[in-house]
């Protein structure tokens, strides 16, 4: 232990190494501090003057360069003008001497010019003698294809009578198809002519069934528990039995003779009811309705801005949209694939969020219980620690008596016993002399 005294009180106290070791470091830092700063103080003073002395002497260099540079500016300056007053002299000279080879140059280049001339003379008399046997030859040629024209023609002619007389056989026989058409949908009735349509669209599907479409289902429509039902339904699905498109059928057809002409936008409304009910994607209604309707006699004709994802066509087009729609929906299959992935995942998270709820509410259930009964057994144990409390209090206080009794006991002799009865004391007395 180190002993030191204070300078200003004069008291003596006692640190250990440590403690000194810090006094001893604040002391040396302080001291270092302050020579530090006068050092500082000197080497800024030192920075100032060399600072002024390298302005100076910078100064003093500028001054001596600039008046160097001119009086270098001054000679180059006389002597540019010396060569300049030469290079005029010799550019005179020059000029002469130029004129001359100008005037060399002319007289030989109108010798060029007149040989050239005469070779210039000799090609045109040659070229007007190749020109004139050119346009010979070129009217061989068009008369050679005047007659081949004639020959064409005449060709022409003939394909052209064999056309128009097979046009009109092929238009005689289709006349004749079409009156035979029209008596048979005269002897036909309404409901024949709507499955005759039907029949045909099914015909038309399982002639391609097992080659286009090896893995579609295409089958009428017999569900009617919601009060309608469509004609019929066509769902594809992957290689892993995912569906990937889905189709609502209807077909319209009508007799010509019919009384009441029905339109297609007549039976939009319930068509898409039935393609929401069974769950469909799109909606297509195969119509022969409307026949003098040009809009619905040039394909397929979209009606989305009605009725979303429906189209309107005739029975020619039936195959066709399907094919469309089912490579549109097969473009699309990997993000159908991820959206049913998405789905499926969705529904794993909220089973596992049913059961993580089905988890807390048992869980919460139990803890209530649990702390039920904990509680009723802290107020319990509350109780008897209460009533132990109460039988210690009892059995501390039964303590003290018994320690004064004891004490009594302790200080009990025969003489405080017989202090009040003498005739009892002389007894004693004698007995214990007798004995």
């Amino acid at each position: 232990m180190q002993e030191i005294k204070c300078p200003k009180c004069g008291e003596v106290f006692q640190v250990d190494e440590a403690g000194y070791a810090a006094i001893s470091k604040q002391v040396r830092d302080r001291e270092f501090e302050q020579e530090l700063r006068k050092r500082e103080d000197v080497l800024k003073q030192l920075h100032e003057r060399e600072m002024e002395a390298a302005a100076d002497k910078t100064q003093l260099l500028l001054e001596q360069k600039l008046s160097l540079m001119k009086m270098e500016y001054e000679e180059k300056l006389a002597a540019q003008t010396a060569a300049l007053t030469a290079l005029q002299s010799q550019s005179e000279t020059e000029r002469v001497k130029a004129a001359a080879e100008q005037q060399k140059l002319q007289s030989e280049l109108e010798r060029k010019i007149e040989i050239l001339e005469g070779k210039l003379d000799a090609q045109n008399a040659e070229s007007e003698i190749r020109i004139q046997s050119a346009v010979q030859n070129k009217e061989k040629e068009i008369l050679q294809l005047q007659n081949d024209l004639k020959s064409a023609e005449l060709s022409h002619r003939q394909q052209e009578q064999t056309l128009r007389e097979r046009y009109e056989l092929e238009l005689k026989n289709k006349d004749e198809a079409i009156a035979r058409y029209r008596d048979f949908k005269t002897r036909l009735s309404t409901k024949m002519i709507g499955e005759t349509l039907e029949q045909h669209c099914e015909i038309t599907f399982n002639n391609l069934r097992t080659t286009a479409f090896p893995t579609a289902y295409f089958e009428k429509d017999n569900d009617a528990h919601t009060g309608s039902k469509g004609d019929y339904i066509f769902r594809d699905y992957d290689e892993s039995g995912l569906e990937y498109i889905s189709i609502m059928f209807e077909m319209k057809n009508e007799m010509e003779t019919t009384a009441t002409k029905k339109k297609n936008e007549d039976f939009f409304k319930e068509l898409d009811k039935d393609r929401r009910e069974k769950k469909c994607e799109y909606a297509v209604l195969v119509s022969m309705l409307e026949p003098e309707n040009e809009l619905y006699n040039n394909g397929i004709v979209d009606v989305s801005y009605r009725y979303p994802k429906m189209y309107v066509i005739r029975p020619q087009f039936f195959l066709i949209l399907i094919s469309i729609l089912r490579n549109s929906a097969r473009n699309s299959l990997d993000a159908k694939r991820e959206l049913q992935q998405l789905r499926m995942q969705r529904l794993d998270m909220a089973n596992f969020e049913e059961n993580l709820m089905n988890f807390r509410d048992g869980f919460a259930r139990n803890y209530e219980l649990a702390s039920s009964h904990f509680e009723k057994a802290v107020e319990a144990i509350d109780k008897s620690i209460s009533q132990l409390e109460k039988t210690k209090k009892e059995l501390l206080a039964s303590d003290r008596q018994l320690q004064l009794a004891n004490k009594k006991a302790q200080e009990l002799t025969v003489k405080k016993l017989t202090k009040d009865s003498p005739s009892i004391r002389a007894e004693l007395e004698a007995l214990h002399s007798a004995t």
